[in-house]
């Protein structure tokens, strides 16, 4: 729903939420889930203060790389109680870290960010909270209990920092879905990633999503972190792929057999309702603290090689700030990184091609692949209504031929990656890790 310009009478905007009237005309667009690419942004590495500011002069950069939505990681005054430093040990729901500047300063980060026609959302930590958030003081009762009567922290973690939630208590439900419409009133921002998500209850999602789309009156994206299914049908619109992170992992680290990518990703799609799909990624703010992008697929070129196996086989992309700039170790998000944002250009435009692909050819990540895989050459065929494609990704380093399907040989295509006509005959040449993505027109398509 856009609204412009118009005159709306009292009666109508009493029966409006407050929290749609304080949102502005966009200036921008949601993107359908399926055609999301993410850019997930940890202030702890723009600046060691400071850091929405920081972040700003970044915006046409990330922009430049296809994104359509901005993901920031937990921007909440953190708990000093048991702390670990942990963005995720939320001592107010409502707050900002002073680390990391103003609520004005935020208010402006997504407001820049929506000149630029991104969407903007946040992280959400619905599943604990800090030891010194006002609720432990206020309401244990909206807190999970020992025998003993103690607070106690998420069962089955070392999470020591953080207290765990009672969804049986709807008075602290009610309260965490009216946290969630102050950031959509107060800062215009558009939906949520919502943390460890399927360890929340998938009725407690349905009721907090229905009431955040009532309330914003518009689009909002929202992302769980998790794979369960509920997380579907309580109105998530995307969640992780893990899945098929960890087979890729397992194919470039460990020489598993490609194929395996084809298996996950029909094993990930298998019981998906319509409309809804995984973000594909090679990394996140959690796995690049265990190890280096680069590190985890034998340098840039597998990690670029590693990206083009995942984002086209189905679903949105995502992109971790730190990727682009091809940064050497691992990133500890509980405290400041400094990443050099003008390091290694190459790849970072190597990444600009790969998501462009991903944005100007929608029809090439959408629908099951048609697999033509063996153990070291990921290769797919994708049925487009304007143009069929071929995926090509050698995923070992090492020089190899693969064999082509017949229907791709001796015949006008383009090369994707580098925008070249070409014909292919039987056998494909391929250095290591190289990747081509092969588009064929026909009459009857083009017509």
């Amino acid at each position: 729903m856009k609204i412009g310009k118009i005159f709306m009478g009292t009666a109508l905007i009493a029966m409006m939420p407050a929290c749609f009237l304080k949102k502005e005309a966009a200036s921008y667009e949601v993107p359908a889930p399926q055609d999301v690419v993410m850019y997930e942004v940890n202030p702890r590495t723009f600046a060691p203060n400071n850091s929405f500011q920081s972040v700003i002069p970044q915006l046409d950069s990330i922009k430049s790389l296809g994104t359509n939505v901005v993901w920031i990681m937990p921007i909440y005054p953190i708990g000093k109680e048991k702390s670990k430093n942990s963005p995720y040990s939320i001592a107010d729901y409502k707050g900002v870290n002073p680390e990391f500047g103003t609520l004005e300063d935020f208010k402006t980060l997504v407001g820049e960010t929506h000149k630029r026609g991104m969407a903007f959302i946040m992280d959400w930590v619905a599943n604990h909270t800090a030891w010194d958030n006002v609720w432990v003081r206020e309401h244990p009762d909206w807190y999970t209990h020992d025998a003993e009567g103690n607070i106690i922290c998420p069962e089955g973690t070392d999470w020591t920092d953080v207290a765990d939630l009672n969804y049986d208590n709807s008075q602290m439900r009610q309260a965490m879905i009216e946290s969630m419409e102050y950031w959509i009133k107060e800062a215009g921002v558009d939906g949520f990633r919502c943390d460890v998500a399927d360890q929340v209850p998938a009725d407690f999602w349905k009721e907090a999503i229905d009431s955040l789309k009532a309330c914003a009156g518009r689009p909002i994206l929202m992302l769980a972190e998790g794979a369960d299914p509920a997380t579907f049908e309580a109105g998530f619109q995307l969640n992780y792929a893990w899945t098929y992170l960890g087979t890729l992992r397992n194919v470039f680290a460990h020489d598993s057999s490609a194929v395996q990518l084809i298996q996950a990703d029909s094993a990930e799609y298998s019981n998906i309702p319509e409309g809804k799909f995984k973000l594909r990624f090679t990394t996140n703010h959690d796995e690049a603290a265990k190890n280096s992008t680069l590190g985890d697929y034998g340098g840039k070129k597998g990690a670029l090689a590693a990206y083009a196996a995942a984002i086209f086989t189905r679903g949105a992309a995502l992109i971790y700030g730190e990727q682009e700039a091809a940064y050497p170790d691992s990133i500890n998000f509980f405290n400041y990184v400094p990443v050099d944002w003008k390091a290694n250009p190459d790849v970072r435009e190597e990444y600009r091609r790969l998501l462009s692909i991903f944005k100007s050819e929608p029809e090439l990540h959408l629908g099951a692949p048609k697999s033509y895989t063996d153990h070291d050459v990921l290769m797919y065929e994708k049925d487009g209504k304007a143009a069929d494609y071929l995926v090509v990704v050698n995923v070992r380093d090492s020089t190899l031929a693969a064999s082509v399907p017949q229907a791709w040989r001796d015949i006008p295509l383009t090369n994707l990656v580098n925008g070249k006509s070409v014909r292919i005959g039987g056998r494909l040449p391929l250095t290591p890790l190289e990747y081509r993505i092969f588009k064929k027109e026909t009459a009857a398509k083009t017509e």
